[in-house]
């Protein structure tokens, strides 16, 4: 996505190349709503939120359908995980250079709390996002119609044993971690000294997506996106799945919104530089 570029350089730490750092995008960019680029970023976040869930909410049903059949079959866990986290890999890949690749809405937040991207854009990608959700999600039910209504339809649910406030706690931290490898990999200050980042970029995202499915399947299904648990709560449409729904929106957007300020205040040291600046201000005045 194009972005004006401050006139000044900051240099890389091994000091040989310099890369023009972005200036933070205007909240309110109507401009953007007349530009073709636009509209091509969000039918790619359509599509590939479609690809997304139709991919992973058919091997979740897959391996559950497998495995009540004939116990210890299937690909398990590690492969519903790698499922999801391979999907994003390859999904990242192929649009990256159109929208950025977000494919959730909570790293869209996260874009947009960081000041990547406008208001314009985010809700527009929200909603493409959701949209292709449903969509994908109901791809899956016309193709498995019986197991995807008797085996949850791939729905993000509390699982037994885990308190409400657990399985919130799981998201935000599932989400966190994703958000803040996002932030990292698309550093434009990594890209510009590492040579291997951009090409690599999509590799880091995909390994987050796998390895919070690992750790939270057995307590939510693993959400972290709030577009996959909408497309699947609503194709399969259970009452228990809806009173629950909140925690796969708030957890992530929770985590995103975290993930995002830590990259800006601290990691980019954007609150000691406004500290110092305010300081400096301040002695002049005196």
């Amino acid at each position: 996505m194009p972005r004006a570029m401050e006139t000044s350089v900051e240099v890389t730490e091994n000091g040989k190349k310099p890369y023009p750092k972005p200036e933070p995008v205007r909240l309110l960019d109507m401009s953007e709503l007349t530009k073709w680029s636009l509209y091509r970023a969000v039918i790619a976040e359509f599509i590939a939120t479609l690809l997304f869930l139709y991919i992973t909410i058919a091997t979740v049903i897959g391996y559950k359908n497998q495995s009540k059949a004939e116990a210890c079959t299937g690909v398990g866990f590690e492969g519903v995980a790698w499922s999801f986290g391979g999907s994003i890999f390859v999904l990242v890949y192929c649009i990256g250079g159109i929208s950025g690749g977000h494919i959730n809405p909570a790293v869209t937040f996260g874009f947009l709390v960081g000041r990547k991207i406008s208001l314009v854009r985010a809700v527009l990608y929200i909603i493409a996002q959701c949209l292709g959700a449903i969509c994908g999600a109901g791809i899956v039910k016309g193709i498995m119609k019986h197991p995807f209504n008797s085996l949850g339809g791939g729905a993000n649910s509390v699982a037994h044993g885990y308190s409400r406030g657990a399985a919130l706690g799981a998201e935000i931290m599932g989400t966190f971690f994703l958000v803040y490898t996002v932030f990292s990999a698309t550093d434009p200050k990594r890209t510009a000294r590492d040579s291997f980042v951009p090409v690599l970029l999509p590799l880091p995202i995909g390994f987050a997506v796998f390895v919070v499915h690992l750790a939270t399947i057995p307590i939510t299904g693993t959400g972290i996106n709030p577009a996959r648990s909408l497309g699947a709560a609503l194709i399969y449409n259970n009452k228990k799945i809806w009173r629950e729904h909140w925690i796969f929106w708030v957890g992530p957007l929770v985590g995103a919104l975290i993930a995002a300020l830590y990259h800006k205040l601290v990691l980019k040291g954007e609150a000691v530089k406004a500290l110092s600046s305010f300081r400096s201000t301040g002695a002049m005045h005196k």
